[in-house]
């Protein structure tokens, strides 16, 4: 799987820290025996008169070793956990393997591209014509990537979230708007922590991390819990911000909102039972393809290689939307079956009848809606001659008007 995946792991590391891990219980164990034997023994040498200095100095002896042992073993075990908690999850048979995105698959396409008679312009230059969009005063109070929206983009921005929300409300979902910052063993749990380093940010002196995705409060949300068999699946509809540090990206979509450090989002995340999780998977990535077919936002779907997807995914799809100023396809949606791999970490178990054996949930998770991605496909694939842009007309109910 590690090969598969194109991940390099000190997999000799984790057997070793195992191994050594296992030989450190059996020593301790021998050692606090030897040590209550002993302490049982100096007040009976006290109570019969007996000279007790060499048992003392033995006392004395056999807690400092294990004093030692237990400060080795702490290390030792902190490495085995740190190894343990960053193998990825397995891969589903049906995952293409390959070194990265070059492997992924092109699934099926939907919509028509639109066609223009003019000379279209991206959505850095729609936005500056029409005032919707400030960078430069962003960057001055709170530096790059960061963006102030304005006017008419900020009530599209709401309308999507509106608009997601019900469409959701519809399908069944249970709404939540979680908590903006979670802790530590929270956000353990939910994702590979080495791995979300130059990604998330923390709270300086604070065991608190803001979210770079609600899909991680709502996986925490039931950690530590048992789960009837008769409420599942647990399907939710996260509304928050997200928090990103983006560290390393680069190119001309960093100058407008596509890749930025803070943006809206409105998350599917399910718990299931094992046995229904991938019918789940393809619902939930129905949902999404129906959403944006209601938005007439063309997209492609792809389902991601070894190499390309997330390391505590099995199987990830991803929708990309056609972005008419950049004249591509680019990815708006994530939709991810990650099995038991978060329900382990969190303990999060369901059974199906009271006293029946408690087995591990699975999880899922996959956005609907990015707003600041959508806001650029919308700007870039909806504007017109006159310099305007088309509001799709699922979204003019909210709006109360037809264009921008």
């Amino acid at each position: 799987m590690l090969k598969e995946r194109n991940v390099d792991f000190d997999l000799d590391g984790l057997v070793e820290s195992d191994k050594r891990r296992r030989e450190f219980i059996l020593k301790t164990d021998e050692l606090r025996k030897k040590k209550n034997k002993v302490a049982l023994e100096i007040p009976q040498k006290k109570k019969k008169g007996e000279d007790t200095s060499e048992i003392l100095k033995e006392m004395k002896q056999v807690s400092e070793e294990l004093s030692n042992l237990e400060s080795v073993q702490e290390e030792n075990e902190n490495k085995y956990k740190r190894l343990a908690f960053s193998i990825p999850n397995l891969i589903h048979e049906t995952v293409p393997i390959g070194p990265d995105d070059s492997a992924n698959k092109e699934i099926k396409k939907w919509g028509k591209i639109p066609e223009f008679d003019f000379k279209i312009n991206d959505h850095i230059d729609i936005s500056d014509n029409l005032g919707l969009v400030d960078l430069e005063r962003a960057a001055k109070v709170a530096g790059a990537r960061f963006y102030y929206l304005k006017n008419d983009l900020v009530r599209l921005n709401q309308a999507l979230i509106h608009y997601a929300l019900e469409f959701l409300s519809e399908k069944k979902y249970s709404l939540v708007q979680p908590p903006y910052m979670i802790n530590y063993q929270s956000m353990e749990g939910a994702v590979i922590t080495d791995d979300f380093e130059e990604v998330i940010y923390k709270i300086e002196d604070e065991d608190l991390y803001m979210i770079g995705t609600s899909e991680h409060a709502m996986a925490a949300m039931h950690s530590g819990e048992i789960i009837e068999g008769k409420d599942l699946p647990l399907r939710y509809a996260g509304v928050s911000p997200c928090f990103r540090k983006e560290a390393g990206a680069h190119g001309r979509d960093q100058k407008g909102i596509f890749r930025v450090h803070q943006f809206d989002k409105i998350e599917q995340f399910v718990f299931t039972r094992p046995e229904d999780s991938w019918k789940e998977h393809e619902r939930m990535l129905e949902i999404a393809e129906e959403f944006y077919q209601k938005l007439e936002i063309p997209y492609r779907v792809m389902l991601l290689s070894s190499g390309d997807m997330g390391k505590i995914s099995a199987k990830t799809y991803d929708i990309e939307a056609w972005m008419a100023g950049q004249n591509a396809y680019r990815e708006i949606v994530s939709c991810s079956n990650c099995l038991d791999f978060q329900s382990r970490r969190l303990k999060i178990r369901y059974r199906e009848k009271t006293n029946e054996e408690t087995k591990y949930l699975y999880t899922l998770n996959s956005t609907l809606i990015a707003t600041s991605r959508i806001l650029v496909s919308i700007m870039e694939n909806f504007q017109t001659k006159d310099g305007h842009i088309s509001v799709p007309s699922v979204l003019q109910k909210y709006m109360g008007q037809t264009s921008i």
